[in-house]
């Protein structure tokens, strides 16, 4: 306000319209300033709310994704086919017996013998009877019988077999995959328009398997082989997680057993007991350089020491559990100190003044009361290390593995690499499901274990 006004103000300050004219001038400078303040206090929560929405909408659409393309992956297309075990098509004796006089080798060479004519059995000849003697109307297809099943079935039949001669002579019902490309093809992942040099199927087998679908004898069922095969390249269809789920399994036990004592134990010193001198501090500025350190980089570090120095076993869980320790032990080491950091220091006063040691103040009284703190961020931090996958690339766990392991020392892979490699296979239209199911078995221990965090830190929390 100008001088002139002001002394205008003075002279007129007595004069009740001119003072009722400057209150009203106030209330619209008030008012305007207020105004001003509420638009952009508006605008502000306008702009956290939209961010938040959009946040949620990308949340929803990955998640919408995955779920879309995933869950139809947990069934897949079968039939339950009744197998005669026709003596007159498995016409191999029974299984070679070592007789009396007879040397180890003679017994060997014909055991080999009886495995060989075991092998030379026309295994998809028996499953074709029996999809015919399900539908008597294949009689006219029985060529094209083979094509509906995934390859491993007749090895299967033969390996059943192989395990007992008993089964010669008898029948029994059993449930066959259906081969990939027909799965695809009756789960609409496929576009039908595409003319027939286009598509994987002839079109003899894509009319018959719709015809088969349509009576009923090839449906979907719940793909449990997902959940108890391991990875497969010669049959897709049988290929599962179960190899993977192991490999996994043995890494996070090694990531409990070494990164979370050492992590919390070494936390307790740094905070409680070591010393506030120069060296501690060089090794908190290094702790907490190591949290930051990319994944890749202790990938590298434990494909030269522990498998170019110390010669462990390549693509093995116990290597990459260690590797996985070794990334994982900063954030446990941080956290923890973290965790100890926010008890009250009256705690460790109150035990001191009543007689106790420094070892039973922290070991009894602040321990106590930091635990639901250190066993929440331990279980994220395994959260983390399950989901990694780069590390594990440099040390050999993206080979393919046919097998399920049973030790940490077998060669593996994890479940994040399952995926990678899953997503980069030439049999793009029914690896995509597989790999969308990977990810949500994947995300769905991700969130099991934060939410037994979050279970934690409310069941134990203390409030001071």
């Amino acid at each position: 306000m100008s001088r002139s006004n002001t002394s205008q103000e003075g002279q007129n300050v007595f004069d009740p319209h001119i003072a009722a004219q400057l209150r009203e001038k106030r209330k619209a400078r008030i008012a305007s300033t207020l105004a001003k303040r509420h638009r952009k206090e508006k605008t502000f929560r306008l702009f956290g709310f939209t961010s938040v929405i959009i946040g949620l909408a990308f949340v929803a659409l990955l998640f919408g994704s995955i779920l879309y393309k995933g869950l139809p992956a947990f069934w897949q297309a079968s039939m339950t086919v009744p197998v005669y075990f026709d003596p007159a098509l498995i016409d191999v004796g029974p299984r070679p017996t070592q007789k009396v006089g007879e040397s180890p080798a003679q017994y060997q060479e014909r055991y080999v013998d009886w495995q060989t004519k075991m092998g030379m059995v026309d295994w998809d000849a028996i499953i074709a009877n029996g999809l015919i003697a399900k539908d008597p109307s294949l009689a006219s297809h029985r060529d094209e019988l083979s094509s509906l099943y995934t390859s491993s079935e007749a090895y299967r039949v033969r390996d059943m077999v192989f395990k007992d001669p008993a089964l010669i002579g008898k029948k029994i019902e059993l449930n066959f995959l259906a081969d990939a490309n027909i799965d695809v093809w009756l789960a609409g992942s496929i576009d039908r328009s595409l003319p027939n040099d286009q598509q994987q199927l002839s079109p003899e087998i894509r009319k018959l398997s719709d015809q088969l679908a349509a009576k009923g004898v090839i449906e979907r069922t719940f793909n449990t082989q997902l959940f108890t095969n391991p990875d497969s390249r010669s049959s897709p269809a049988t290929a599962g997680l179960a190899g993977a789920f192991m490999g996994s399994l043995f890494m996070m036990l090694i990531v409990i057993f070494i990164s979370i004592p050492l992590g919390v134990a070494s936390a307790i010193y740094l905070e409680e007991f070591a010393p506030k001198n120069f060296i501690t501090d060089i090794i908190e500025v290094n702790i907490n350089n190591l949290a930051a350190v990319p994944s890749i980089v202790f990938g590298l570090l434990g494909a030269a020491i522990f498998i170019g120095w110390m010669h462990l076993p390549i693509s093995a869980p116990l290597v990459g559990g260690l590797v996985l320790s070794l990334m994982t032990l900063p954030t446990v080491i941080i956290t923890t100190r973290a965790t100890l950091k926010a008890v009250p220091p009256s705690i460790r006063q109150a035990a001191l003044g009543i007689g106790a040691s420094k070892i039973q103040t922290v070991f009894h009284h602040v321990l106590p009361l930091a635990l639901p703190g250190i066993m929440t961020g331990a279980i994220i931090g395994i959260a983390h290390a399950l989901g990694e996958t780069a590390p594990l690339l440099l040390i050999g766990m993206s080979a393919f593995v046919a097998n399920i392991p049973v030790s940490p020392i077998d060669q593996a892979t994890a479940l994040p690499v399952q995926v990678y490699l899953w997503q980069g296979n030439e049999l793009r239209n029914f690896f995509e499901g597989r790999t969308a199911a990977a990810i949500i078995v994947l995300l769905a221990l991700m969130v099991g274990l934060n939410s037994v965090a979050i279970w934690v830190r409310k069941k134990f929390e203390v409030r001071w």
